[in-house]
């Protein structure tokens, strides 16, 4: 599918959304499209509504329906023509570690695979620069069965590659184990880019200095690779664990079950 370059912000929108470095307009389907993604990273799916959408790209409901029949169909096209160009972009450079690498690939070329496209189009005004860490973020944390099912829809072969790469890279994890992983530990990453904030963070944690693009990679990845490399807790962590619960009376207030699952006995027996 082709991915538009089009699409300027239009004088209304709010600051920190989309960077308007050139000023070039795309016409009113690129208005369009440009304030249902501002909209969506603000809001959601669930809480943007089209009176928003056409106020903010100074349009009328009609041309909406022109060029996209619907809300569920706009949101379609906005998330595609944002996804699909950096989804082949992390797909060609993980081809490319596959061919060099092959067995040998490690967690940090994955999450480079990963990472390096988005921190690219980020720097792209043309790609709605800034704000397009934030896109990512809201796409893959929001809670709307409709983006879900948008996301498993187009992307799910994308999302299975990236798993193969990551299971070669940690051969010992059990799958079930490392979807648990990847999904709290990219779900906290994405959580995290979604926020208005992000910005201003990463400037008071960083103290002033400037973040070249190695080192911002290498903050992203080495959280993540720590929760993926962390050993599967032993029968000692989970009776410590079991402890807390039955000192807090969780297991009776909340009804919170101290003992562990017999899946989770057996899968610290094989690993250890």
């Amino acid at each position: 599918m082709a991915v538009s370059q089009e699409g300027r912000p239009s004088a209304g929108r709010p600051s920190g959304t989309r960077s308007s470095s050139n000023g070039q307009t795309g016409g009113t389907k690129a208005r369009i499209l440009d304030a249902a993604e501002d909209l969506f990273i603000e809001h959601g799916f669930e809480a943007m509504s089209m009176r928003q959408i056409t106020s903010r790209a100074a349009v009328n409901l009609a041309a909406v329906n022109y060029h996209f029949g619907s809300k569920e169909a706009l949101i379609h096209a906005m998330l595609s023509r944002r996804l699909d160009q950096l989804n082949q972009e992390r797909l060609g450079i993980l081809d490319r570690f596959d061919a060099q690498l092959g067995a040998h690939i490690t967690c940090e070329h994955v999450l480079g695979a990963m990472f390096i496209p988005a921190l690219k189009a980020s720097r792209d005004p043309d790609r709605g620069g800034p704000a397009f860490l934030r896109l990512i973020g809201r796409a893959y944390t929001d809670p709307s069965p409709f983006v879900r099912n948008f996301l498993t829809a187009h992307y799910a072969s994308v999302a299975g590659r990236f798993f193969d790469a990551f299971q070669r890279a940690l051969p010992h994890l059990p799958r079930t184990e490392l979807g648990w992983r990847l999904h709290f530990a990219i779900g906290a990453l994405s959580g995290a880019l979604a926020g208005a904030e992000t910005e201003s963070l990463i400037d008071e944690f960083s103290q002033g200095r400037t973040m070249n693009d190695v080192q911002m990679i290498a903050r992203l990845s080495s959280l993540i690779v720590a929760a993926l490399k962390a050993p599967m807790p032993d029968t000692a962590q989970l009776s410590i664990f079991a402890a807390v619960l039955d000192d807090a009376g969780a297991s009776e207030a909340f009804g919170l079950s101290s003992r562990p699952a017999a899946a989770d006995t057996a899968t610290m027996q094989s690993t250890s």
